[in-house]
């Protein structure tokens, strides 16, 4: 793939992960989860962890960081979504 493939595949990537910022900043900062579905951010991992396989099937490094970086975002929602609603319990 030529470098200019792969820069429009990075900013692609990285307006993907800004994306999910707020809601990182909803569950940690301000401490809310009234609304976020559990099941849909486990099936949009799924999707996340194949197009990472897929990225990194055909070595594209534009789609292998940002499936990474979105995975991470995600797992963070998750991870606070789950602390939060145990304290409730």
């Amino acid at each position: 793939m030529s470098f200019s493939v792969e820069l429009i595949g990075l900013f692609a990537g990285f307006l993907g992960v800004i994306a999910w910022i707020p809601q990182i900043k909803e569950v940690w900062f301000e401490q809310s989860h009234e609304g976020i579905s559990l099941p849909t951010f486990w099936l949009i991992s799924a999707a996340l962890l194949l197009w990472l396989l897929y990225g990194i099937i055909i070595g594209s490094y534009s789609i292998m960081i940002s499936n990474i970086s979105a995975l991470i975002c995600i797992i963070l929602v998750i991870t606070g979504v789950k602390k939060l609603r145990s304290k409730e319990i």
